[in-house]
């Protein structure tokens, strides 16, 4: 566990003595020089990685790297967990993600790729104890059912193909992974949770695309209305919310908050327009609301004892 204290104010009040202060200042100022150090190497990893990508731009360059940094990464782990844990966490990263790319570059994004990925970044992810290697599996196997963002001079996009099976997906996962984190260690615990956090904002996202297109066959046919997704959006966000300050789950209830406002003023503006009328009572809405959540994550904040 780290805990940040303020020695000079401890020293100061007499919460500690000058010997204690002198002996945890010792032991902070090694620790943040080997902090310094695995950044530093990690540095050096990202340079000497980019530098012979731009001498060999191909894929073959990306995945010899990849599983040259992966390994460095996993033996450092080994070898001495507590002197290069940080070094080995960037190094196993780094070597996924070059291996990842160099695979979906060779096989042009296919769908098995992606697949292949998602286990990578998994392997990765629980070797590593990596939450960003996690959520990025979960971000792949999206991507085989149709998932995609993207970007071009001053513009972003989100894409969902399927938004009924991205749906049905990614809530049965998302369950799986939630239940599944209960009876692992507390560091597997954290990874498996971040999965299934990542599984519910793929489940928002889904219900976003299909209540303003619906769910449609490649035939252009409405296989699920628009209307349905709206109804169902609006009931699953209440389900989450109410299920989250029971259970004082507060990432729950900020989540259900924030994506309950998104559907609100998806079909508010959808409806109104974007008038000076429908603009203000939107920011009415919006300050009421912020309030509203300020005080309930309070309440929370003080039933859960202030952790």
């Amino acid at each position: 566990m780290k805990v940040t204290l303020d020695l000079s104010q401890l020293l100061a009040d007499g919460e500690i003595s000058a010997a204690e202060y002198e002996k945890l200042l010792k032991l902070s100022s090694a620790t943040t020089g080997s902090l310094a150090f695995n950044i530093l190497i990690a540095f050096g990893v990202v340079a000497v990685s980019g530098g012979l990508l731009a001498l060999f731009p191909t894929p073959q360059t990306s995945l010899f790297l990849g599983i040259a940094i992966c390994l460095l990464g996993l033996t450092l782990g080994i070898i001495s967990p507590e002197r290069w844990n940080i070094l080995s966490n960037i190094s196993t990263l780094i070597g996924a993600l070059l291996f990842a790319g160099g695979v979906l570059a060779l096989a042009e994004g296919s769908i098995e790729s992606f697949f292949m990925v998602a286990a990578i970044f998994i392997i990765g992810g629980i070797s590593a104890k990596s939450g960003l290697l996690i959520s990025l599996a979960v971000l792949a196997l999206s991507s085989t059912v149709g998932a995609r963002t993207g970007y071009f001079h001053a513009s972003y996009f989100l894409g969902i193909k399927e938004p009924g099976l991205t749906l049905v997906i990614f809530s049965a996962l998302a369950v799986a992974t939630y239940l599944g984190s209960k009876s692992l260690k507390p560091a597997y615990e954290r990874l498996a949770l971040i999965a299934s956090r990542t599984c519910v904002l793929l489940v928002n996202f889904a219900f976003w695309i299909g209540s303003l297109w619906g769910d449609r066959g490649d035939k252009g046919a409405i296989l699920i209305s628009d209307t349905s997704f709206s109804v169902g959006w609006a009931a699953a966000l209440l389900l989450a919310g109410v299920w989250g300050a029971y259970s004082n789950r507060r990432w729950m209830v900020n989540t259900a908050a924030v994506f309950g406002s998104i559907h609100f003023y998806t079909q508010w503006f959808e409806s109104l327009g974007a008038s000076p009328l429908a603009i203000m009572l939107a920011g009415v809405i919006a300050i009421a609301g912020a309030l509203g959540l300020r005080k309930l994550n309070s309440q929370l904040r003080v039933a859960a004892g202030g952790v």
